[in-house]
C-alpha cells in the first residue's frame, strides 16, 4: 500500500515510550474529544479569532511540528489497520478506523486554523480524505455486524482497496501542504526586508530539511537552495550567513538539491566564502559543511563536480587553513570532512594538499586533545592520510611528522560507548589505518618504523581477536594486508604459527580462519 512514508528521524520514534506517550498523549485525548464533538470545531467570536491568527504567527515551526506528528501518527494506523485486515480481526480493524477518521479531522481542522491563503486544490484534497474516511469507517463497520464467512470475505477487497485509497489522498494532502508551506517561508525569505521575519523564516526551513529528504526534495523543488544563496550573496544578511549555509547543507543531501545548486553557481559562491577572510569562523564552517555534503562519495549523483573542479585549489587551500586555526572540534571535524571527501573524486588534491603541507597540519591537529577529539574527527584525518598515500612524497611527510606513531594509536581506536554510531567511526579509524600503513610500508624507512613501534603485534591481535576489531570484516582484510606487507620486510617479528596462518595462505583463507576463530583459541 502507498503510505505516506515519514522520514525516521521523526522524533518520536527516537525517544523511550514513557516520553514517547507524554508526546503521545494530548494528540490521542484530542482524538477521543473529536469523536464525542463528532469533529465539529468550537466556533470562536471574531475578536478570538484574530488573536488566533496573531499567535500563530510565532508559532509556525510548532505547529508543522504537530501536523508532522499527527501525520506520522496517521500513517502508522494506516499500516497497522493493513496488517489487522490481513488476519480478519475486524474488531481491530473498525476501532482502528474509527481512530484514524479522528485523526484526520483533527489534522485539517488544527492546520486550517493557522493556515489562511491554502489552496482550492487542498480544500478538495481535504474533502475528499474526509469523505473517504467516513465511507472506510462505514464499511468496517458493517463487517464487525456480521459473522458470515462470505460477506466479510467479499467485502475484504472493497475495504483493501477503500484503505489504499485513504493512504493515497493522505499522502496527496500531506505533500500539497508542505508544499504549500514550504513556498510560504521562502516567499517570507524572498520578499522580507525584516531581519526578523527572514531569520525566522530560514530557521523554520531548517526544521523542515530535519524530517528527511522528502521534504528537501520538496523545497529544493520549490527554489529553496536559490533563495538561500541569495541570501549568501548579500551583505546585508551576514549575520544570518551560518543559519543560511547549515540549511543549504540539508538541502543538497538530495539530487534536486544539487541540480539547483550548479544552477545558481553555488560552487562559486562557497569559494567566495571560504576565501574571504573578512568572515566569521562559524561561517566558513557551515560552508565547509556544505562542500562536505555535495562532495560526499556516497551520493550517486556527481554532474556538479565538473564546476567543483574548476573551483577545486582554492577550495582546499581554504579548508586547509581553517583546519589549522580552528577553535573547536566541530569546525576542525567540519573542515577536515570537506577536504576528505575532497580527496576521494580527484588525485590532484592529493597533490595540492601535499604542496599546502596539509600532513604536517594534520598530524599536528591530532596531537590537541581538545581539536580531535572524537573518532568522527581521527575518521576523517586518517581518510586523507590514506588517499594521501598513493603519493611517493608522503612517505617523508609522515615520518618527519611522527605519522606512523599516529597510525599505530589509531589501531586501538575504541568508542567510549555502545552508540552504534561511534563503533562504526572507530572500525573504519582501525580499517584505514591500517590500510594507510600497507600502502606506506612500500618506503623501507616507514616499515621500520612500523616495525619499531610493534605494529605487527597489533595487527596479529586484531586478526584473531575478533573483539578487538568489533567483529569487523573489513578491518580484519586490512589488518591481513597490513601484516603481510611488514612481514615482507620483517619476517623474523612473526611467530611461526602467525606466518603459517595469517600471512603464508591465500589471503582469503586467512581471512576464513580468523573470522571463524573462537575468542577462546586466542
Amino acid at each position: 500500500l502507498p503510505f505516506l512514508s515519514l522520514p525516521s528521524s521523526m522524533h518520536l520514534i527516537q525517544v523511550d515510550s514513557v516520553q514517547r506517550w507524554m508526546e503521545d498523549l494530548k494528540l490521542m485525548t484530542d482524538c477521543e474529544c473529536m469523536c464525542i464533538l463528532q469533529s465539529k470545531p468550537i466556533s470562536i467570536e471574531k475578536d478570538e479569532e484574530n488573536e488566533l491568527i496573531l499567535s500563530s504567527q510565532y508559532s509556525t515551526c510548532d505547529n508543522l511540528q504537530l501536523l508532522l506528528k499527527r501525520a506520522w501518527i496517521i500513517s502508522t494506523e494506516l499500516t497497522r489497520i493493513a496488517q489487522k485486515l490481513e488476519k480478519n480481526r475486524w474488531q481491530r480493524v473498525h476501532s482502528m478506523t474509527v481512530r484514524v477518521n479522528c485523526h484526520v479531522r483533527s489534522m485539517i481542522n488544527e492546520y486550517n486554523a493557522f493556515t489562511r491563503n491554502s489552496s482550492e486544490e487542498m480544500h478538495q484534497f481535504e474533502k475528499l480524505l474526509k469523505d473517504k474516511c467516513s465511507e472506510f469507517t462505514a464499511f468496517t463497520e458493517r463487517c464487525i455486524q456480521t459473522e458470515d464467512e462470505q460477506i466479510l470475505k467479499s467485502m475484504k477487497s472493497c475495504i483493501n482497496e477503500t484503505l489504499t485509497t485513504v493512504a493515497q489522498y493522505f499522502g496527496q494532502l500531506i505533500e500539497l501542504v508542505l508544499t504549500h508551506e514550504a513556498q510560504n517561508l521562502l516567499r517570507q525569505i524572498e520578499l522580507s526586508d525584516s531581519m526578523y521575519i527572514t531569520e525566522s523564516a530560514i530557521s523554520s526551513l531548517f526544521s523542515l530539511t530535519q524530517e528527511g529528504a522528502r521534504l528537501c526534495r520538496i523545497i529544493a523543488k520549490e527554489g529553496g537552495v536559490v533563495a538561500l544563496f541569495k541570501i549568501c550573496r548579500q551583505d546585508c544578511f551576514r549575520c544570518l550567513y551560518p543559519q543560511t549555509l547549515r540549511t543549504l547543507a540539508s538541502i543538497c543531501c538530495v539530487e534536486e538539491g544539487m541540480h539547483q545548486l550548479e544552477k545558481v553557481d553555488g560552487i562559486l559562491c562557497l569559494a567566495d566564502i571560504l576565501t574571504d577572510n573578512t568572515h566569521s569562523e562559524a561561517t566558513h564552517a557551515e560552508a565547509a559543511a556544505v562542500i562536505a555534503q555535495i562532495t560526499s562519495p556516497h551520493l550517486t549523483f556527481t554532474q556538479h563536480l565538473s564546476s567543483f573542479l574548476e573551483n577545486m585549489e582554492e577550495i582546499v587551500t581554504a579548508l586547509v587553513k581553517l583546519c589549522q586555526e580552528a577553535s573547536s572540534g566541530e569546525v576542525f571535524l567540519l573542515a577536515s570532512a570537506a577536504l576528505a571527501n575532497i580527496t576521494f573524486f580527484d588525485t590532484m588534491a592529493c597533490e595540492i594538499l601535499l604542496q599546502l603541507n596539509a600532513m604536517k597540519i594534520l598530524l599536528a591537529a591530532c596531537s590537541d586533545k581538545h581539536i580531535v577529539d572524537t573518532p568522527y574527527s581521527r575518521d576523517q584525518v586518517v581518510t586523507i592520510l590514506a588517499n594521501m598515500s598513493v603519493l611517493d612524497q608522503c612517505a617523508s611527510e609522515i615520518i618527519q611528522g611522527n605519522g606512523v606513531q599516529l597510525l599505530m594509536e589509531m589501531l586501538f581506536e575504541r568508542p567510549s560507548s555502545g552508540n552504534s554510531a561511534e563503533v562504526a567511526a572507530c572500525e573504519r579509524v582501525q580499517q584505514k589505518s591500517a590500510v594507510t600503513l600497507a600502502r606506506l610500508s612500500r618506503d623501507p624507512e616507514v616499515a621500520d618504523a612500523a616495525i619499531k613501534l610493534s605494529c605487527i603485534p597489533r595487527l596479529v591481535k586484531l586478526c584473531r581477536s575478533p573483539t578487538e576489531r568489533n567483529n569487523s570484516d573489513s578491518v580484519l582484510v586490512a589488518c591481513l594486508v597490513a601484516l603481510r606487507r611488514l612481514a615482507v620486510m620483517s619476517p623474523d617479528e612473526l611467530e611461526d604459527s602467525d606466518f603459517q596462518q595469517l600471512v603464508k595462505p591465500r589471503l582469503v583463507d586467512s581471512f576464513l580462519l580468523c573470522t571463524n576463530m573462537e575468542e577462546s583459541f586466542v
